[in-house]
């Protein structure tokens, strides 16, 4: 369950970086590292380039975020 103040947003896989990061492109064009959390991470889900997800962005930092769904 997200927290609050957590911001939820879909965006897109572009490229699959080291050590389970992802760099996901958000459709206003912004960039992100995002990484795997919960059971997706514990299920070691693997996403490829162009698999949509939904992130969760903590307000005070947009440059990072966590893959939620």
């Amino acid at each position: 369950m997200p927290s609050r103040d957590s911001i939820e947003v879909q965006g897109t896989v572009i490229d699959v970086l080291k050590r389970d990061a992802y760099r996901v492109e958000l459709a206003n064009g912004h960039r992100c590292i995002a990484r795997a959390s919960g059971q997706a991470r514990l299920d070691s889900v693997k996403f490829a380039p162009s698999d949509r997800v939904l992130l969760e962005f903590h307000p005070y930092d947009l440059s990072r975020a966590r893959i939620i769904g």
